[in-house]
């Protein structure tokens, strides 16, 4: 090989791995920074069967998985309590996750507070939360704080929205994964033309709730819809309880459904890719 050739071979080598280099970075930034904070607004009808009249055209807004201060700065959650008070929704839906269990006691306890004070800040009169898988360890408090901020955490119990005459539950259930929800409790016996929208966490928790205890809609978040969607490919970054049912919405069974939030914030890794945050505004109709 000559002198010539060799210096070619080096320097095709180096524009290879200087254009590597780049293409990594760039994609680093991209979903490092920018798809990270490219929150966006998913919207959905819900056909429910005999929705009452009051309710034709209710409207919920669900964050979910905000993971506050760990890979969720403060700014963040901020520009996502804005957007939902630019859509006007009759109720707030947040299905847990609110913190990020392995950053320790002290700092936990700052970041529910901190995330807590924050969204106080969505305008809707009704404010509900569910828990979540991060948040199970601290739960008591992390109640609390949301408590204290104007939110109302659902621990398998219910409550009645009353329009009119007519009625609509809202319920919660404990976290599915460490803690221990009780669907006797937390799902009210009602009347016909009574639905109810279940907030939880674990979607795929749904086919326990369809098969002992059914619900019209249950609302849950978990998987971060994969967060790193490589196209063409099933998503690779899955936790347990949250495999089957990814993202959006789908019908389980007669009657029931479950919506599955995207999520604000990053586990593991402050990275998104083709998978951006989410949040979320469903608008309920007579099926």
């Amino acid at each position: 090989m000559s002198s010539f050739q060799l210096a070619q071979r080096v320097l095709t080598r180096r524009r290879f791995l200087t254009g590597a280099a780049i293409t990594a970075a760039s994609l680093a930034l991209y979903s490092g920074e920018i798809e990270r904070h490219a929150l966006m607004t998913v919207q959905h009808t819900v056909y429910i069967k005999d929705l009452p009249t009051a309710f034709h055209g209710f409207r919920i807004a669900q964050l979910s998985d905000i993971h506050f201060h760990e890979f969720d700065e403060p700014y963040f959650v901020e520009h996502a309590v804005r957007a939902v008070n630019r859509l006007k929704p009759d109720l707030l839906a947040v299905t847990g996750d609110y913190i990020t269990s392995h950053r320790g006691i002290a700092r936990n306890l700052a970041d529910a507070d901190g995330c807590a004070a924050i969204l106080s800040g969505v305008e809707c009169p009704l404010r509900y939360c569910s828990l979540g898988n991060h948040d199970a360890l601290l739960g008591p408090q992390i109640r609390e704080a949301l408590k204290l901020h104007g939110l109302t955490p659902l621990d398998n119990e219910y409550t009645a929205i009353d329009v009119r005459g007519d009625r609509l539950w809202i319920a919660g259930i404990a976290d599915a994964y460490f803690d221990l929800p009780n669907l006797s409790t937390a799902v009210p016996k009602r009347k016909a033309g009574e639905p109810i929208v279940l907030l939880g966490h674990e979607p795929d928790f749904v086919d326990t709730v369809a098969a002992t205890a059914p619900v019209d809609l249950m609302l849950a978040g978990h998987t971060h819809g994969g967060q790193v969607r490589i196209p063409l490919l099933p998503a690779l970054l899955l936790p347990a309880m949250g495999d089957k049912y990814v993202e959006g919405l789908f019908k389980v069974a007669a009657g029931t459904q479950v919506y599955v939030n995207r999520g604000l914030g990053c586990m593991h890794l402050p990275f998104r890719f083709n998978c951006p945050p989410e949040l979320t505004l469903l608008t309920l109709q007579p099926a």
